[in-house]
């Protein structure tokens, strides 16, 4: 029979060192709980200072080769890694090197031979990774690039997909290659190089650098984005600033001449255009007037405008005919125009004292003249024509076809006529179901509304195509010159 006391104390030493290796192992735990917890702290530390440094640039509004830049660096300094290298997904879906940072082993072998006398290492590895092209799939990079999955690398020296250079400072020890992704979209992939300490990335490193790698990719779209905003806001302050030299190249004090009406409105549309209208006072009984539609938009069709305008003033202070103006305008503009821009100009002359007007028409829509008649009743009423004429658009065609074809007109101006110029942003104007506003209804328009002003027409006009135009389709610039003689 075992004696009670033996039994008692056997138990008592059992339960006191079952008491004493459960407490070492929760002391145990616990130190690795807190040493868990304190890489956890550091590294999220290490990510949230990632991305202020990221912050930082996007707010500077850098390049987006000089936000790669900064992301490699960052990358080395908080992870201690010797250096670190960004390959970009171009849009070809192949893989271009764009930023290293340090001493970083290409992907391909290189000969040694290669580097030029005078020339750094570090300068000349840059130019071997910047220029070095990698096909999706090809090698860890590619690889990573496709699957968009991170790979660590613990042991280079032993793993056949690195390449291992005899060049002591580029051989390959650890490496953790990491996708640059965010919402799905690729963006290339981070590669950061052998620890400084000598040993081998962790498994924490793996996850650091992984998570460095998701939040550049974020500051990369943002990046993107603000470039984007900033890019939108320089150019909408250009071309406000094009759009106001614009208007100030168009004549606002009307020359005035006894029993002439006359006014001129211009509707730019969204974007900078090339429309234009002038006058040109030539004696007290004559005054030219001009429109003009230049070709393309945005700011080079503004700047072909003014030329275009400025050379016309001097060329009609030098002749009282229309083509010869326009032959000399062609001439000097001819090999000065892109060859993908042109100018469509209505120019006529207006005698007041005899009651004509003579024009040439460049390639311009048709000019209206309303005449003024009576009905059966002998009430006021009204006939309309279109001033046509051959003539090709200036900086169109050679100085030998242009003079061959344009040509001088003339028709009668009474009193009562009125004279309606206007470029194609009238007769183009598109309502929802596709269809043009087109020059009959212009025509139908001018006749019904014959007995306005010309001030009081050209509004009228412009209110029945906002009313008649559809906000889905982008509007052109409209322009309109109304002349109307009147009893002196």
């Amino acid at each position: 029979m075992v004696n009670p006391f033996i039994l008692f104390f056997s138990g008592l030493l059992i339960g006191a060192s079952l008491y004493f290796f459960h407490r070492r192992e929760s002391r145990k735990f616990a130190a690795l709980l807190k040493d868990k917890n304190a890489r956890l702290e550091q590294e999220k530390k290490i990510v949230v200072e990632f991305m202020h440094n990221l912050a930082v640039a996007i707010g500077e509004g850098v390049p987006r080769k000089e936000l790669y830049q900064r992301i490699a660096h960052t990358a080395v300094i908080t992870t201690g890694a010797m250096s670190a290298c960004i390959y970009e997904k171009t849009k070809s879906g192949r893989l271009q090197g764009v930023a290293v940072e340090g001493l970083f082993p290409p992907q391909r072998a290189i000969k040694q031979s290669k580097l030029k006398e005078g020339e750094s290492r570090a300068r000349f590895l840059e130019t071997i990774l910047t220029s070095e092209t990698l096909e999706e799939g090809e090698g860890i990079v590619g690889q990573v690039a496709k699957t968009g999955k991170p790979v660590l690398v613990e042991d280079a020296t032993v793993d056949p997909r690195v390449v291992l250079h005899k060049d002591d400072s580029l051989k390959s020890k650890s490496l953790v290659y990491a996708p640059l992704i965010h919402d799905d979209r690729s963006y290339g992939v981070l590669v950061v190089a052998n620890p400084t300490n000598g040993l081998s990335f962790s498994q924490m490193d793996f996850s650091l650098i992984s998570s460095l790698a998701e939040q550049a990719a974020l500051a990369i779209k943002n990046s993107d984005a603000m470039n984007l905003r900033l890019e939108k806001s320089r150019i909408d302050s250009d071309l406000h600033l094009a759009s106001e030299v614009q208007e100030l190249f168009l004549t606002q004090k009307f020359p005035a001449y006894k029993g002439i009406e006359l006014d001129a409105q211009y509707l730019p549309s969204a974007q900078v255009g090339g429309d234009f209208y002038d006058f040109y006072k030539l004696s007290s009984t004559k005054f030219g007037v001009c429109v003009a539609d230049v070709s393309g938009k945005g700011v080079p069709a503004s700047l072909l405008m003014a030329i275009c305008q400025t050379n016309l003033r001097h060329f009609v202070q030098k002749s009282g005919q229309p083509s010869v103006i326009l032959k000399n305008l062609n001439q000097q503009l001819e090999q000065r125009i892109r060859q993908d821009m042109f100018i469509t100009l209505f120019f006529a002359i207006i005698d007041t004292k005899n009651k004509k007007i003579t024009y040439s028409r460049a390639g311009h829509e048709p000019g209206l003249i309303l005449r003024a008649t009576t009905d059966e009743k002998g009430e006021d009423a009204s006939k309309i024509e279109e001033l046509h004429g051959g003539g090709m658009a200036v900086g169109m065609v050679p100085c030998e076809i242009f003079d061959e074809m344009i040509e001088d007109h003339e028709t009668n101006f009474e009193n009562g006529d009125c004279l309606l110029l206007y470029t194609d942003g009238v007769t183009e104007a598109t309502n929802d179901e596709g269809e043009e506003f087109g020059i009959k209804n212009l025509e139908n328009f001018a006749t019904t509304n014959s007995n306005l002003s010309p001030k009081k027409l050209n509004r009228k006009l412009i209110s029945k195509l906002d009313s008649f135009s559809s906000s889905q389709f982008e509007r052109d610039d409209i322009t309109l010159l109304t002349i109307k003689k009147t009893k002196a």
